[in-house]
């Protein structure tokens, strides 16, 4: 039976019995339609799901870029998270973690501020099954390792203007070109070369540049760019140890902008370029499209020993002659180098060490952020200003105004609360007589009207609220209106 035959008889004859499949008949053309309705709505439901999953991909992948700066160099995401698991279960059997090594104070340390970095994380990673947690780490190392190599353009062509404003070598150095950077200059030698030894000795030179035994230049040693005005005490290895211009420049074009880094001798403006961006973005007459700064998307607000030693390693690598980034250049170990800026901030032998290290992250915060302290701005701290002391002063005044007003009108107000027992059997002329200092004026009216208002008026007195009479049957106050009117 054709498709026309089998609609027109279920048209006469209503629904046909099933065959012997149990199946009813249907009409192709019913199913066809069917068919490309379900169709459609599978291919709506897989824009969806492929519109989800770009939107987390671009989420875990914008995300990421703060992991290289803020977390960790070279370390991978998942050491840190076994770390932190394998000290939660010690610590549950035993309930103490003894013994650890320095590497795993360091993974532990991590976590932590990976933790602090994307808050969302550890409570992710309980959430998703293996294969999800997986595919969300490879994004959010894709967003790490892109926003470190855009960190490496960036500065392969700023180190390279300021070596040429500052020290006017000869030739200058390109910004398109690393070949003749590293040792073979003379200048970007002198910044790369261990502080333990004088560059301008022609010997050591030699032997750095011979690569000699006598000389080997490895992450053991503190290069001369990290510290202050590019000069080293024998004497006070501290002393102006990862505080030099290069430095300071080199962070706050990463985190704040390349143009913040002209200035680098004074306080910092990154307190006021991150607040600047926050209210541009929030203008709602801005039309520009606002480029916001790395240190506004993470919620940085003060520097970290872990931002630092990114900082150094980037520059470390602008100076050097190696074109693509590696972990070891010859001898030197670019990941032992960042474990050894780290463990100096934060495996530090005692309390006097740590004072200076929070004094030299104070320095650092005001170089970049200024001294911009809104962060510190707590409820507690407010409460104690003068703008808060004076809201208080008000408050309390009006309350004693209002404290003496109502203790001057107490017998009227208890007098006025009577009037539901009180007044009831009296006429509307006879209350009216009895309290001509209300002046309620209420013409043709009965005693229920009267009533009405004196209980509204009653209700005002004991709220303490000014009232005024405007009108025949009508009391007004300034927020509230009582009516009288009949039922």
């Amino acid at each position: 039976m054709s498709a026309p035959e089998l609609d027109n008889q279920m048209h006469r004859d209503g629904p046909i019995v099933p065959d012997l499949s149990g199946a009813v008949p249907t009409s192709a053309e019913a199913r066809a339609k069917r068919r490309i309705a379900a169709l459609e709505e599978e291919l709506l439901t897989m824009r969806q799901e492929r519109g989800t999953k770009q939107r987390k991909t671009t989420y875990y992948v914008a995300q990421g870029r703060a992991v290289r700066r803020m977390v960790v160099l070279y370390t991978s995401l998942e050491d840190l998270v076994a770390e932190n698991d394998r000290r939660y279960e010690e610590g549950l059997v035993d309930g103490l973690v003894v013994g650890t090594t320095t590497e795993q104070d360091r993974l532990q340390r991590g976590y932590l501020a990976l933790a602090q970095s994307l808050p969302w994380l550890h409570s992710k990673l309980a959430e998703l099954d293996i294969e999800d947690t997986e595919d969300m780490m490879k994004k959010i190392k894709r967003g790490a390792d892109a926003a470190r190599g855009d960190d490496t353009s960036t500065l392969k062509d700023l180190v390279a203007t300021w070596i040429n404003q500052e020290f006017r070598p000869s030739p200058l150095l390109r910004s398109d070109d690393k070949q003749l950077r590293g040792f073979v200059h003379d200048i970007c030698g002198n910044l790369l070369c261990p502080a333990e030894w004088d560059w301008s000795n022609d010997r050591v030179k030699a032997g750095i540049r011979e690569r000699t035994s006598a000389y080997i230049v490895s992450e053991n040693s503190w290069p001369l760019f990290i510290y202050e005005n590019y000069a080293f005490n024998s004497d006070d290895l501290e002393k102006g140890l990862f505080m030099s211009k290069i430095l300071v420049q080199a962070f706050k074009a990463i985190f704040t902008s390349p143009s913040s880094a002209r200035e680098a001798d004074g306080d910092g403006d990154g307190a006021d370029i991150l607040e600047n961006n926050r209210r541009a973005r929030r203008s709602l007459n801005s039309q520009v499209k606002v480029k916001t700064c790395v240190a506004s998307i993470i919620n940085m607000r003060k520097v970290t020993p872990r931002s630092i030693a990114y900082v150094v390693c980037q520059v470390r690598f602008a100076l050097s002659s190696v074109s693509s980034w590696r972990t070891v250049d010859g001898d030197f170990d670019y990941e032992g180098f960042w474990n050894n800026i780290v463990d100096f901030f934060e495996d530090v032998p005692g309390p006097v060490a740590q004072r200076r290290i929070a004094k030299l992250l104070e320095w650092w915060t005001r170089k970049i952020f200024g001294k911009n302290h809104r962060h510190d701005l707590t409820p507690e701290v407010v409460s104690k200003m003068s703008v808060t002391a004076l809201a208080e002063q008000r408050k309390a005044l009006e309350d004693a105004a209002f404290d003496s007003e109502l203790s001057k009108n107490t017998a009227k107000i208890e007098e006025v609360a009577q009037f539901p027992t009180k007044y009831h059997q009296f006429t509307e002329q006879q209350i009216i007589a009895r309290h001509p200092i209300y002046n309620i004026q209420c013409a043709s009216r009965q005693k229920e009207l009267l009533l009405q208002l004196l209980y509204a008026f009653a209700f005002a007195l004991v709220a303490g609220l000014s009232l005024r009479r405007t009108g025949p049957g009508c009391i007004v106050h300034n927020k509230y209106q009582f009516q009288a009117c009949k039922k």
